[in-house]
């Protein structure tokens, strides 16, 4: 018999779910039990008026219960003796949120499950549709791409074609497609300029080793080839090599040759912009994270730098403060609770750091032990230590100081790790235009295509999957390519490393918008299509987060973040 089984469970429920169950099954209420199959054995002749025993297998004793009401069985039997194998596993599914509770009555199931449905809070999305979306100085690892039209467009590019984007790359040839191509499988004007913004230049090229993200990457370098570990000539060597491309990028970008570049370490990230991009008429530095320790090493090197993240906390907190402040003597006015004109404000926590004489009125200045002056130091840049590798650590470099930042950055030891998988390792260096001892490099592409479930049906999904470093101009450059292959209709997801995510912070004091004649005048030859050079020169909007979703719908843009 079922019931000589201990634990049977029927509906395919797992032993947790089983025993939770059997547990209520005490404190049932007498006409849920009524409608449970009765028990057998002993149970049955203590219970002379219950009718006959059934089939052990039709039981709905352990079914899901659907808002925490006891199942009723219909009255032609169970209806999972007729359903397929695959309807009974789907409940199960439904009920595995229910393990992280326990609910013990009706009233806590059905709070349980309004709580489990609850809407996600939706990311900011604009108010209305826009021609263009705002830069974002994020590095995406992978990006998305889905639409109702095939990307058959962007499969086996020709030997010629992928050739042709690799000159047009090399040249900046300036492409401009029509607003809708008709078929876009045939136009090899698209397919060259696909290929064309795919291109990345990156250094040191190490086939076997992946050299982005570096941030975490100790897991994927592990049991990798790296003879350089142990061999501190061969360090030297790659250094120096690497020393010359860092030279090389920071030339370019003070030419107005090249309009930005990352350099990538295995503990923080720094982003070079020229001079005309993200609202600013100098060249930048962004830095992030950042520590203490580092922070303090660029002070002492005379590198001027500011936090801005931490200055405008301070900023908001200060004017919240006077805000406070003047409601609180204002009602302390209304209320004739005024302080008398001889009493003096109540010290401040500096104070008490700086001064004790307040003890010595007390008398007790010699039974008090003072805290020495590194316990007052350490205490006073408690903060700067709580916000290390945390976004607002994010520091900023300007104008001349960047040139001290590059010999900083080329002469500092812990720019290198010293043990790990990444011992000797140089930075990664990514850049949109070629620069000495850069490698040219593509970010791999695949179409897959997916059948969705709707409503009465399937119906075709078209995807577009790239991965690698997609740097800001790539995204725009792909959108650029999608708007007409696509009839102005796709999604993009993206997925962002988490640590660039703080570049599109608004930057303090930063100067407005240029106007594109002067863009036009400053950045002629940086390799990029004057609209994302456009697009990139415009203020940071997004704050400290970055687009995970992109949408264009009738050739408008929507996004998430």
């Amino acid at each position: 018999a079922a019931s000589a089984v201990p634990g049977y469970s029927p509906g395919f429920k797992k032993p947790p779910a089983t025993l939770r169950l059997k547990r209520k099954r005490p404190r049932r209420s007498e006409p849920a039990a009524s409608a449970a199959p009765p028990p057998c054995g002993p149970a049955a002749r203590r219970a002379p008026s219950a009718p006959a025993r059934r089939n052990p297998f039709s039981s709905l004793d352990n079914a899901p219960r659907a808002g925490g009401g006891n199942p009723q069985p219909p009255a032609g039997g169970s209806p999972w003796a007729a359903a397929p194998f695959w309807q009974l596993l789907e409940p199960v599914c439904e009920e595995k949120p229910t393990r992280r509770a326990e609910p013990s009555d009706r009233t806590d199931i059905l709070a349980l499950t309004d709580d489990i449905h609850l809407p996600v809070a939706a990311p900011e999305v604009p108010s209305s549709p826009r021609h263009e979306f705002p830069a974002d100085w994020s590095i995406k690892t992978r990006a998305l791409f889905m639409s109702s039209q095939p990307f058959t467009w962007a499969e086996h590019l020709k030997a010629q074609e992928e050739a042709q984007g690799f000159t047009q790359h090399c040249r900046a040839t300036e492409i401009n497609l029509p607003q809708s191509i008709e078929e876009p499988k045939l136009s090899t004007e698209l397919r060259c300029a696909f290929q064309q913004s795919l291109v990345y230049w990156l250094h040191p090229s190490l086939p076997w080793l992946q050299l982005f993200p570096r941030i975490g990457a100790d897991r994927r370098i592990v049991g990798k080839a790296s003879p350089w570990s142990q061999d501190e000539a061969l360090q030297q060597v790659l250094m120096s090599d690497w020393s010359v491309s860092f030279t090389s990028l920071y030339n370019l970008l003070k030419a107005k040759l090249c309009p930005y570049f990352y350099v990538c370490t295995y503990q923080f990230t720094v982003l070079f912009r020229a001079a005309g991009l993200a609202g600013s008429d100098v060249i930048t530095a962004v830095i992030s994270p950042t520590t203490r320790g580092l922070r303090e090493a660029m002070r002492n090197e005379g590198i001027e730098f500011s936090l801005p993240l931490v200055e405008e906390s301070r900023a908001r907190k200060q004017r919240n403060s006077e805000v406070n402040l003047e409601t609180e003597v204002a009602n302390s006015l209304e209320a004739g609770n005024g302080m008398e004109g001889g009493e003096e404000p109540a010290p401040s926590d500096e104070d008490d750091d700086e001064s004790f004489s307040w003890l010595e009125e007390m008398g007790v200045q010699d039974k008090v032990k003072k805290p020495d002056a590194m316990s007052i130091k350490l205490r006073k840049e408690k903060h700067e230590v709580q916000m290390d590798h945390r976004p607002e650590s994010v520091a900023l470099v300007k104008g001349t100081n960047t040139i001290t930042l590059l010999n900083f950055l080329i002469n500092c030891k812990s720019l290198v790790a010293v043990a790990g998988p990444q011992a000797g390792l140089p930075p990664t260096l990514l850049s949109p235009v070629a620069f000495r001892g850069g490698t040219m490099q593509t970010l791999k592409a695949r179409s897959i295509n997916a059948k969705a479930r709707v409503h009465l049906g399937y119906e075709d999904i078209f995807s577009l999957e790239v991965v690698g470093p997609v740097m800001p101009h790539s995204l725009h450059s792909l959108t650029m390519l999608l708007r007409p292959a696509q009839r102005g209709a796709f999604s993009a997801m993206l997925h962002t490393h988490e640590p660039t995510t703080v570049f599109n912070t608004h930057l303090d004091n930063m100067s407005p918008a240029l106007s594109k004649e002067t863009l036009r005048r400053d950045l002629p030859q940086c390799g990029l299509h004057p609209k994302t050079v456009d697009q990139l020169s415009q203020c940071p909007t997004l704050g400290k987060s970055s687009i995970r979703f992109l949408e264009m719908k009738d050739y408008t843009y929507t996004w998430e973040s």
